[in-house]
């Protein structure tokens, strides 16, 4: 993604957090989401970051960042101690995203995903023409090297969500430096978005 296109999925994911939360940021990187938050929101924010070399960048930020791998659960922090969870861009590439999913919902009370769309046209069109391993801005990897294990679409994500109760508050649709959200798009959303935002909630 570029820089612009993270300064959208930025804006969009801070405008969906309240003033004052307590956030969790899943796979937080070097913390430019956290500290965007910590400046915007004031939130009370924690980050768990698997890579050695971000955690240090965040900790330089004065980020409160914790080491920790997604993928072996989050059963140091008590359930719905976070007003909301965030896993942006990372979905993709856990090893067990039903796990990591369900342990978001545990530990907060909101939670938002993002994801790239596997279904996008371009992508679609990529495989048909020339019969390789899509690659696009926010899918830039060769397959061999690439971070993401399980690739999905937003019409999956919905499926997933329904057949486990999740209930999905709200929907952000991203194409290049524009977005939509609503559920009367998500069919074309499927086919004309590059990535999907969404915030779901589970009793």
């Amino acid at each position: 993604m570029t820089t612009k296109e993270f300064n959208l999925n930025y804006k969009i994911v801070c405008s969906l957090i309240s003033n004052n939360s307590r956030v969790l940021d899943l796979g937080c990187g070097d913390g430019k989401l956290l500290k965007i938050l910590k400046n915007e929101k004031n939130v009370k924010g924690l980050g768990v970051e698997i890579n050695q070399d971000s955690v240090l960048e965040a900790l330089q930020k004065g980020l409160n960042i914790v080491q920790g791998d997604l993928d072996k659960g989050l059963e140091e922090f008590q359930d719905k101690s976070f007003d909301f969870a965030i896993l942006n861009q990372t979905l993709q590439s856990t090893k067990n995203p039903e796990f990591v999913i369900y342990e978001m919902l545990r530990v907060a009370k909101k939670c938002i995903v993002s994801f790239p769309n596997f279904a996008y046209w371009k992508v679609r069109f990529y495989l048909f023409l020339k019969g390789k391993m899509p690659k696009s801005k926010v899918l830039p990897y060769e397959w061999y090297d690439t971070p993401n294990v399980h690739l999905l679409t937003i019409s999956d994500f919905f499926e997933f969500c329904k057949k486990r109760n999740i209930s999905i508050e709200k929907s952000v649709y991203l194409t290049k430096r524009k977005s939509r959200s609503g559920f009367l798009i998500r069919n074309i959303a499927n086919f004309f978005s590059e990535e999907a935002i969404f915030v779901i909630s589970k009793n």
